[in-house]
């Protein structure tokens, strides 16, 4: 490009990397800080060289076609990809990248932070105190589930997976299984606790007291959770995900409460996130988060200047780091 790109950011990001792009073209940021609409969606598609979505963007199929020529790449602001098609956009000449890496460790705090409200019932006893009904202590008031010494099942075992059951095993002393698409080479199970690599997400679910997700969302994890998952699942069992909301089959998810056959889960992603099944706030035993996995200062400005090397690296002609294939 000679002139400079016109770029579009589509949600307010923090200070920091929100004032480095600005100096990188001709920038307009969304105001108010609200999803774009389809109709949006398929304006910006004309108007602008450069478009940096999030991971709560909805990107309608018509826009992918409507760009060609137009926009030259999307940078995005996250490590998921699912809300772009990227067979699509590579299709219509639109190159697509990520931010991988920088929320790792947030992350995989946030996912042992809901194992442990879960396990101890921590949302459901500050409810009571708030609500003025603690009568004190007693020997039997809202036992919850030990943590120290359980078994953790993770299902995915990329760099969240792999640091989720670092802190659980040497903060935790939790004997770890997991599932991954591709063998795990030995040393970065035994980094990661001895981590045993189990067959399949049933054989992880038998035998976790705990099962925490952090595979990628998209076709081939979509509803990988089901009703399947959950008669194999250890009774009493605790769910935690911090992937992607559709990679739960909630219904499937609803009918395991409903039968005891699961004690409660801690979730930071919901399928149609912001919209949110009436259902998950009738059950005492769910703790939810409202997609926290990255919301820590340092986390969300490394993102931002992620894209932007990103961004950076394409204009220049350069391959950018995270380019996805």
């Amino acid at each position: 490009m000679t002139n400079l790109p016109k770029i579009l950011i589509t949600r307010r990001w923090p200070n920091s990397p929100e004032a480095r792009v600005a100096q990188m073209g001709d920038v307009t940021l969304r105001d108010p800080d609200t999803q774009m609409t389809a109709k949006d969606w398929m304006q910006a598609a004309q108007q602008f060289d450069v478009i940096m979505p999030t991971v709560s963007d909805v990107i309608p199929p018509a826009f992918y076609a409507a760009a060609k020529g137009k926009v030259r790449i999307l940078a995005s602001y996250g490590v998921g990809y699912n809300h772009i098609d990227v067979d699509a956009a590579h299709a219509n000449g639109i190159a697509v990248t990520n931010t991988p890496g920088v929320l790792t460790d947030c992350t995989a705090d946030l996912a042992m932070g809901l194992l442990l409200a879960c396990a101890r019932r921590m949302g459901e006893g500050e409810r009571q105190v708030r609500a003025g009904q603690w009568d004190g202590w007693r020997p039997t008031h809202m036992i919850g589930k030990k943590v120290a010494g359980a078994t953790l099942g993770i299902v995915g075992f990329g760099r969240i997976g792999q640091a989720m059951a670092r802190r659980a095993h040497f903060g935790f002393g939790m004997k770890v299984v997991f599932q991954n698409r591709s063998a795990v080479p030995e040393d970065i199970k035994a980094a990661a606790g001895n981590a045993q690599q189990l067959d399949s997400v049933a054989d992880v679910a038998t035998v976790s007291d705990f099962l925490s997700l952090h595979c990628p969302g998209g076709a081939q994890t979509h509803k990988l959770i089901d009703a399947s998952i959950f008669d194999a699942i250890k009774p009493g069992a605790i769910l935690i995900n911090t992937a992607r909301g559709d990679v739960v089959d909630e219904d499937a998810l609803f009918a395991a409460l409903d039968a005891g056959q699961l004690a409660g889960a801690g979730l930071d992603v919901y399928t149609g996130e912001p919209a949110l099944d009436s259902r998950f706030r009738t059950y005492d035993t769910l703790v939810l988060a409202p997609h926290l996995g990255s919301a820590t200062d340092g986390t969300r400005d490394a993102m931002g200047h992620r894209a932007i090397d990103n961004l950076a690296s394409f204009l220049r002609g350069d391959t950018p780091r995270d380019l996805l294939s």
